[in-house]
């Protein structure tokens, strides 16, 4: 299993402040990002796998959504987790 609890717990403690701050907007991106990097390498693997693309594409609109919604309430913190993750736009 790629995401186990251990890594969510090391995602949430790096980016939401704490390890049981999963709910800000910074560690769902993250989580988000890690998600997309993982189905992004089966994507390279297996071609054909519609339902990974279909969860692939899903994932990225969560997080651009979120990104959305964490540019128009605070942008420095947008700026802050682009820049970490390093996410272009």
């Amino acid at each position: 299993m790629y995401l186990t609890k251990e890594k969510k717990q090391e995602i949430f403690a790096q980016y939401g402040k704490a390890s049981a701050n999963t709910g800000s907007a910074e560690s769902q991106i993250a989580l988000f990002t890690y998600r997309i990097q993982h189905l992004t390498e089966l994507m390279k693997q297996n071609k054909k796998d519609q339902v990974s693309e279909r969860a692939l594409v899903g994932l990225v609109g969560k997080r651009r959504r979120m990104l959305d919604y964490l540019k128009e309430t605070d942008i420095m913190r947008y700026r802050a987790i682009i820049k970490e993750l390093n996410l272009r736009k």
